[in-house]
C-alpha cells in the first residue's frame, strides 16, 4: 500500500464510511475537514486499490467499503501508528486522556453489561451511520443534540458511549459533557468498526 493510499484510508476511517452504507465524497469531506477535491483524490485511491468501491445516483457518486476485511486493515494501520509515531503518542496524552482517564469499556464486557441490562449504550455518531449499523440495543443522540436530549438518559443508569474508533473524538466529548452533568459514563475502548470487525452483532434500521 502506497503512502497516499494509507493517508486516504485513514481519512476514510474518520468518515464512517461502511461496507454496508454509501457516502458520496461531499458528504465525506465534512466528515473529516478535507476539500471535496482532495477527499476525491482519496476515494480515487482507495478505489484503484480495491479498497473502495462506488456507483452513480444521479449525480452524485457514492462509495462504501469492498468488505469487512477493510475494517480490520483500518484497525491494524491505527495500531501500528499507535505503537510507533511518537506524535500519535504526543497527541494522545495532549488531547484523549485530558478528556478521560478512566479504563474505557471493553467490547466484551460491553456485550455481557449490555445482555443483563446494567447500562445504557449511547451511540452518539449522526443519525444516517446509526442506521447503517449500531450496537444492539444502542440509542442514537449524535453530539450535537446532546445538550437539548439530555431528558433522555437515565442519571442513574450507567452509559457507555461509542462512535467511530478510538480516536473518534465525538465520544470523547459526549462522555466529558455528561460527567460535567453528574452522569455515570464511560466509553467503548473503540468504535463500532472494531465491534463489526470482531464479528459481534449489529442492528440496522
Amino acid at each position: 500500500m502506497t503512502d497516499r493510499s494509507r493517508d486516504a484510508l485513514i481519512s476514510v476511517k474518520r468518515s464512517g464510511i461502511s461496507s454496508s452504507g454509501r457516502l458520496s465524497a461531499e458528504a465525506i469531506a465534512e466528515r473529516v475537514g478535507l476539500s471535496i477535491a482532495n477527499a476525491s483524490q482519496h476515494l480515487q485511491q482507495l478505489r484503484r486499490a480495491g479498497l473502495v468501491t462506488s456507483r452513480r445516483d444521479g449525480k452524485l457518486v457514492l462509495y462504501r467499503l469492498a468488505d469487512d476485511g477493510v475494517l480490520g486493515l483500518m484497525t491494524a494501520l491505527s495500531g501500528i501508528a499507535e505503537r510507533n509515531l511518537a506524535e500519535v503518542d504526543r497527541i494522545r496524552r495532549s488531547y484523549f486522556d485530558d478528556r478521560d482517564n478512566m479504563e474505557p469499556v471493553s467490547r466484551e464486557e460491553l456485550l455481557q453489561r449490555t445482555r443483563d441490562d446494567l447500562v445504557t449504550v449511547l451511540d452518539v455518531r449522526p443519525s444516517d451511520e446509526f442506521a447503517v449499523g449500531h450496537v444492539p440495543g444502542a440509542v442514537n443522540i449524535p453530539l450535537n443534540e446532546l445538550e437539548t436530549r439530555l431528558a433522555e438518559l437515565d442519571p442513574d443508569h450507567e452509559i457507555v458511549a461509542y462512535c467511530r474508533g478510538p480516536w473518534c473524538v465525538l465520544s470523547f466529548e459526549a462522555v466529558a459533557a455528561l460527567r460535567a452533568r453528574g452522569f455515570k459514563v464511560r466509553r467503548l475502548e473503540d468504535g463500532l468498526p472494531e465491534w463489526r470487525a470482531a464479528g459481534l452483532p449489529v442492528e440496522h434500521l
